[in-house]
């Protein structure tokens, strides 16, 4: 499985079979996502900044809402969340995506914005790779975020949802979320490559550069 950062909560996930793209942005967000093709798209909420699907080809499966669905040997698992802590309230509701392709699990938490309880750390089960948001914002502040990590001891975890010199919102950056995990000095990669076998054993934060289309 290869993983690519496309700004926001857009990644590219590539399996041997099916392609799958989380999160589509609109252009006014400021990231450029180019002419991405994918099999199937995951949409967390139906903010414009995670619902553009207008922006990728190839006519994908749209996936907007809690539930179980396969699709070609990809397996993915819709869970019901809120965008706030106030039971949806304020910023409505977040679906949460665990994605089971090629024998790796992977957990992108969109737009979550209230810790996880003892139900929802059950519903999503044992978590190879997590993509999780840690600018603040409109979503769960850093040490939500890391204690999230804590919660579902992730193989690997990625930071996403953060500021960047091309967004046009205002986040805060990775580094505190980096600070509070203890990392030093990371320098990012392009891509992510993984297999079942090679997921370390203890959790490891990996920083993606963005990817421009």
């Amino acid at each position: 499985m290869d993983v690519l950062w496309l700004g926001h909560a857009c990644f590219l996930i590539k399996g041997k079979d099916k392609t799958i793209i989380t999160d589509p942005y609109h252009p006014d967000l400021g990231y450029h996502l180019g002419e991405r093709k994918a099999d199937i798209a995951t949409l967390s909420h139906f903010h414009p900044g995670h619902s553009y699907i207008e922006g990728v080809a190839g006519d994908p499966r749209q996936i907007k809402s809690p539930g179980e669905y396969e699709i070609g040997g990809a397996f993915i698992t819709g869970v019901a969340s809120f965008h706030d802590d106030k039971k949806g309230d304020l910023r409505g509701k977040n679906t949460i995506y665990v994605i089971e392709m090629d024998g790796v699990t992977l957990c992108h938490l969109g737009d979550l914005g209230h810790p996880l309880g003892p139900h929802l750390i059950e519903e999503l089960g044992d978590v190879g790779i997590l993509l999780v948001p840690v600018g603040e914002g409109n979503t769960i502040p850093v040490d939500v975020a890391v204690e999230t990590v804590r919660q579902l001891e992730p193989a690997i975890v990625i930071p996403m949802h953060y500021r960047m010199e091309a967004l046009a919102a205002n986040l805060s950056s990775v580094d505190q979320f980096l600070d509070k995990m203890r990392v030093r000095e990371m320098e990012a990669r392009p891509k992510l490559s993984v297999t079942s076998s090679s997921l370390p054993g203890s959790t490891q934060v990996v920083v993606l550069s963005y990817q421009p289309g």
